[in-house]
């Protein structure tokens, strides 16, 4: 056969290869990030006065501008997410006492008198009557927590005062647990020596303690009236034995016991609406 005729029986092959090859290659359009800006933050005053008797106005409002996520095919349109934080002056928004809250799509956020006093000082646990310098700043994302983008900080005075417990405190300042998480089961009234070594100490007018001995698993609820189970209080769904909520409410779910017997310490904190246990 002459080379010629190899060379035409060849084409045949070559133009096959050349389709397959090309069937392989898929056309993509990919999108990409193109950037964004952080956001400016402002707030309307630099030093905040809270009292009692201007808990219903505007203590405070933050402003921020549009991140403006772009894409290659131009703004996104997605919606975005703000997280505004609050912390104490040297906590770098890391300490135990920041706040967060997360703001949907708004580009502002404003605070009553009562709203703030509450978030300082039942929320971040800052001490009553004492002045502190409060930073905050503003982190935007894209659903799924996506490109976040952080503000600038901005700084403010404020003086929390001692606002309304969270939990109504027990009417004559007296405070039991009873259940069968403890010797006496679940009696109420309270017979001897249960009246006694069942029986809160009250550290302060929202603060009880009680030092007292568990039989291991149980339940028990906590009663601020002898005999009358309608002013007990209650834990609040999501709470474990070591602690969470409580409501005063004669409802369940009750508190649970500590899984074995030991000796453990009870605290109630009515301000927070919180109650710990620790083993002791």
């Amino acid at each position: 056969m002459s080379s010629g005729m190899k060379y035409f029986k060849s084409i045949p092959f070559v133009l096959a290869l050349a389709l397959m090859l090309g069937s392989c290659e898929k056309q993509e359009n990919k999108i990409f990030f193109e950037g964004g800006t952080e956001p400016a933050l402002t707030a309307s005053k630099s030093a905040v006065a809270l009292s009692p008797t201007t808990e219903s106005g505007e203590a405070i409002r933050f402003n921020w501008t549009n991140p403006d996520y772009q894409f290659t095919t131009g703004v996104s349109s997605q919606d975005v997410n703000y997280t505004l934080e609050l912390d104490t002056l040297g906590g770098n928004f890391k300490s135990g006492a920041k706040s967060s809250q997360s703001i949907s799509r708004d580009l502002s956020k404003s605070f009553t008198g009562l709203e703030l006093n509450s978030l300082l000082g039942n929320t971040m646990l800052l001490q009553f009557g004492r002045q502190y310098t409060i930073e905050a700043r503003v982190i935007s994302s894209l659903a799924g927590n996506v490109v976040p983008l952080t503000s600038n900080k901005v700084s403010f005075t404020a003086t929390p005062y001692a606002p309304p417990p969270k939990v109504p405190v027990p009417d004559a300042g007296t405070l039991w647990v009873t259940g069968d998480a403890f010797a006496s089961s679940w009696s109420n009234p309270l017979g001897a020596p249960y009246d006694v070594n069942q029986k809160f100490t009250k550290v302060s007018n929202t603060v009880y303690e009680l030092v007292v001995q568990m039989v291991g698993g149980g339940n028990y609820k906590m009663i601020q009236e002898q005999g009358n189970w309608g002013t007990q209080y209650h834990m609040v769904n999501g709470g474990t034995w070591e602690g969470g909520s409580l409501e005063k409410k004669d409802a369940d779910p009750a508190f649970q016991g500590a899984p074995t017997a030991g000796t453990y310490k009870i605290t109630v904190n009515f301000q927070t609406g919180t109650f710990r246990v620790v083993k002791q």
